[in-house]
């Protein structure tokens, strides 16, 4: 299959979850005989933070600076291609979708942030990657978010055929990492964003003011001058993902933090999920629909609503965190790999072709 992208950035990692999951699933899609072109608009602070220069063998990327002067090439690019996708977030998504719905590829939309999609749409407010026309052109409709959500998407942007396609790990890149003597008791890896403060300030800021002689570790970027630091947290400015998994190594357990409206719409777990599962170090959560579908809650991966709840999490023994990672780990290599998401795309890509949305099961 050739398959063309138009995405907002695979090349810089920085601020941005969608760089990850796409090198993942490229680097599968190009092992299993696929080929990928993807087109990336080439800004400033992506270019500054750039920790990919090419993507592998069977891909390439597209580097422009404006959609005036890489349109021949995507039109020329599509008239060869299978499929062509355009994503959310995307800075040319209307441009990149009218050349799409104009030539002979397979159209499909990828929606990575399906429930700020919906938000917005409940809101008032425009949705600057879905033009006026909604998703009713596509082929397929592909969701990082399941649940409920996808019948949202067919009710409120009139998709015709959808399908989730959720985050992942590369095992390639996830894997454990050698353990420092001197671990912290938790730690967080995540860009800042104000509506996750709150769950942050309960399940690991209050975890810290309380346990002083203890050390916490925070990794991400766009933090403000005004947030709010304890004494014991350590802080790393920014990592690119393949320091990642040293990263989860440094801490005896490791906290995600889903933003408010994904947790709200459930069934949408974060990539640092699949990532920290597949890097062998217990998880502590917070709660959201769905979860309990990917991770089996007190058995492969921690919850927690409360401080006080986040505190018992981080006193439990070394022996029993080590068995709850083991087992999310095995489950993560067994459901939720790149090479599995890649083949599901695939697979999805592969059954709109051969039925037209709408007519599925006549």
């Amino acid at each position: 299959m050739r398959l063309v992208i138009f995405g907002l950035s695979v090349s810089s990692s920085w601020g941005n979850g969608h760089a990850a999951l796409w090198r993942a699933l490229i680097s599968a899609l190009v092992a299993d005989g696929h080929r990928v072109l993807f087109f990336e608009r080439d800004v400033p602070y992506y270019a500054e933070n750039r920790d990919l220069h090419a993507l592998p063998e069977g891909g390439e990327l597209i580097l422009y600076r404006d959609w005036s002067e890489v349109a021949p090439r995507a039109r020329r690019a599509l008239a060869e291609a299978d499929a062509g996708m355009v994503t959310s977030y995307c800075p040319d998504a209307l441009p990149a979708t009218a050349l799409l719905m104009d030539g002979p590829a397979l159209r499909v939309f990828y929606d990575l942030d399906t429930p700020v999609t919906l938000a917005r749409l409940a809101a008032g407010e425009p949705v600057p990657y879905v033009g006026p026309e909604g998703l009713g052109g596509f082929d397929l409709v592909l969701s990082y978010t399941g649940g409920d959500a996808l019948d949202a998407l067919r009710r409120q942007l009139g998709a015709r055929r959808v399908a989730p396609l959720y985050g992942s790990a590369d095992p390639s890149i996830h894997s454990p990492a050698p353990t420092p003597h001197d671990r912290a008791a938790l730690s967080y890896l995540g860009t800042y964003a104000a509506d996750r403060q709150a769950a942050l300030e309960r399940l690991f800021l209050e975890p810290a003011r309380q346990r002083p002689e203890s050390r916490f570790l925070i990794g991400g970027a766009q933090y403000p001058a005004d947030f709010p630091w304890v004494p014991n947290i350590w802080f790393l400015r920014h990592l690119p993902p393949a320091e990642h998994p040293g990263f989860y190594a440094s801490a005896r357990l490791t906290l995600n933090i889903t933003r408010e409206a994904m947790a709200r719409s459930g069934w949408c777990p974060s990539g640092r999920l699949f990532e920290a599962a597949a890097c062998g170090v217990p998880i502590l959560s917070d709660r959201w629909e769905g979860l309990d579908a990917f991770f089996e809650p007190g058995r492969e991966i921690l919850l927690a609503d409360t401080t006080e709840e986040a505190l018992a999490a981080i006193d439990l023994p070394d022996e029993e965190l080590a068995l709850l990672a083991r087992r999310a780990r095995e489950r993560c290599l067994a459901d939720h790999t790149a090479e599995r998401r890649a083949r599901e795309m695939v697979a999805a890509i592969e059954a709109a072709s051969l039925v037209p949305a709408g007519q599925e099961g006549a």
